[in-house]
């Protein structure tokens, strides 16, 4: 039977009137059948193939990871082909060779009856029985299969099975219950990440983006759509920080500064009321409880009255106390303060309450044509990279909970790892729970979570776990592997196998976001949009001599100022 053939006796035919439960079973015995099933248990079929015809077209042979069809009465059940193996080879060419192929059962379009069209749905509720006849699944049937995803799905790439079949995402289900794009270095994440925020945006131009970018790579791919944020215009008032967000600023590795962590947790809500008050004075409508101010409430506050408590305290001490502390917290709130680094935390010469503007720009409300908010953070101080983390995801976290998700949020996290680590012992603790709770409670409050990794057995298993909807890219490494399988529903493991073998840009799609599992090729950025790559070339740089004298020196200027230059070596 020819193609053309094959595909007009699908079982759906796109534009065509509704089909009867007739219409399919007569188009599947049109089909070309490849085998029937020996053997079937709760999720998985085994199917003993046919006699093999070298004159067939390899599109319509089975292949490991292909979507197979099975009339099963009242439903046609698919499944993705997970092993294929020839028993007892057999080098007699007068003796049949057994070649079996084994299935995961993944779901089923139910026949249409009078009253009801045909549908698709995850799960199997019929069940082949033995001698059920196995088709490969044809190219109208895949197509009606990928189309299910309705008015709020997108194209993101073609299905790897028959490139003529676009690959969809539903849109709701795929930030409402977040996202995990998974992958070693090279693989495609950023190029894939950016493709699918771009179909998304090009689709809802009012959404609300925040990419959380240590590479610093994605400031070219939204165009005129994206604010780009990085250390010499991202403002983020000390203020913002939760108690222990400042200690980790002004103590890293904190176990040692225990009497001035103290006295600064006295300090800090004794300089938020002092504030408080003196705004009160001079504007006699703002009314304050002073008892709902805590060491946490984000309220403003001067440097300059903590350094005078401070004096205050050591003033009042008495001689068998020791000032010690109170003097190197002073030292330490000054210098940190008036460090370049941190300018863009501590450099205001006034303190306003700016909360709601740094809301307002920081996730695009109004969106006013641009929906996407980028924060390099390349350029910042490593130390304070994840309090500036930590501070954005609570934020998101807590508008959402304020707003009641009126304006749905999307906080997308390269290199998640990280900062939510596997290793509780590792990172900073604030940032890791600030995910973990996002992670379970972002779906109730409108905020969406996309983390993007390279090691997923670094990532914290509660995040993993809650991404519903994964984009597994090239993975090599086994326990990273390991640590996919057990994130990912048994039906879909069988594809994982795939994974080293994966080809640039292809990803094994599986979750709520898809209709199935399956594997997908992305759809190509355009090249002024693809991420820049900070891969630098050693076989150019090697190749010529660096004779600019100068070179040294602005270096060493840059590195003074604390002023990140990032080359183009894309």
């Amino acid at each position: 039977m020819q193609p053309n053939a094959i595909r007009k006796s699908s079982i759906v035919s796109k534009g065509a009137a509704a089909p009867t439960a007739e219409a399919y079973d007569t188009a599947f015995q049109e089909k070309p059948r490849v085998g029937a099933v020996v053997s079937v248990t709760g999720s998985h079929a085994l199917v003993l193939l046919e006699p093999d015809k070298h004159e067939e077209e390899r599109n319509f042979k089975p292949q490991l990871g292909a979507i197979m069809s099975i009339d099963a009465g009242h439903a046609v059940v698919l499944g993705l082909v997970s092993a294929m193996s020839v028993p007892a080879p057999s080098h007699d060419s007068a003796v049949q060779t057994i070649r079996i192929i084994e299935m995961e059962l993944i779901g089923e379009f139910s026949k249409p009856t009078v009253n009801a069209p045909a549908r698709f749905k995850r799960g199997v509720s019929t069940f082949p029985t033995l001698g059920d006849g196995v088709h490969v699944a044809t190219r109208d049937e895949l197509t009606a299969l990928f189309a299910i995803n309705g008015a709020s799905s997108v194209r993101i790439g073609v299905v790897k099975q028959d490139a003529q079949i676009p690959a969809t995402v539903n849109v709701d289900e795929l930030f409402s219950r977040h996202c995990a794009i998974l992958g070693t270095t090279g693989a495609g994440k950023s190029c894939a990440l950016a493709l699918l925020l771009r179909q998304v945006l090009e689709r809802y131009p009012h959404g609300h983006v925040v990419i959380l970018d240590p590479h610093n790579e994605y400031s070219k791919s939204f165009g005129d759509s994206a604010v780009v944020f990085d250390p010499t215009t991202l403002t983020l008032p000390y203020w913002m920080l939760t108690f222990d967000e400042l200690v980790e600023v002004l103590y890293p590795g904190k176990d040692r500064y225990a009497e001035e962590i103290e006295i600064l947790a006295d300090i800090v809500p004794a300089a938020k009321k002092q504030n408080v008050t003196a705004v009160s004075r001079t504007n006699s409508r703002l009314r304050t409880d002073m008892s709902t101010i805590t060491v946490d409430t984000p309220t403003p506050y001067r440097i300059s009255e903590l350094i005078g408590l401070i004096d205050k305290s050591l003033g009042a001490l008495d001689a068998t106390r020791n000032s010690a502390p109170y003097k190197r917290l002073r030292n330490r709130i000054s210098t940190i303060s008036q460090d370049a680094r941190f300018s863009f935390m501590f450099g205001g010469l006034t303190v306003q309450d700016n909360l709601t503007e740094f809301l307002s720009q920081i996730f695009r409300i109004p969106v006013d044509g641009r929906p996407v908010s980028i924060i390099e953070l390349g350029g910042l101080p490593s130390e304070v990279v994840q309090v500036v983390v930590s501070v954005i995801t609570r934020l998101a976290l807590e508008f959402g909970l304020w707003s009641n998700g009126a304006a749905p949020i999307a906080l997308i996290c390269e290199d998640a790892h990280r900062y939510a680590p596997a290793d509780p012992n590792e990172g900073f603790g604030p940032t890791r729970r600030s995910f973990i709770r996002l992670a379970k409670e972002g779906r109730k409050v409108g905020v969406s979570l996309w983390v993007a990794s390279q090691r997923p057995t670094e990532l914290d298993p509660t995040v993993l776990s809650q991404c519903n909807t994964i984009f597994a890219m090239r993975l090599a490494n086994q326990a990273d592997q390991e640590a996919l399988r057990a994130a990912v529903p048994d039906a879909s493991t069988s594809l994982l196998s795939c994974l080293p073998s994966l080809g640039l840009g292809e990803a094994i799609a599986v979750g709520e976001g898809v209709p199935m599992p399956t594997r997908i090729r992305f759809d190509a950025l355009p090249r002024e949009s693809v991420p820049r790559s900070l891969t630098a070339s050693f076989s150019d740089g090697w190749s010529v001599e660096l004779e600019d004298a100068g070179f040294i020196d602005r270096i060493v200027e840059q590195w003074r100022a604390q002023k990140m230059l990032v080359p183009d070596w894309s």
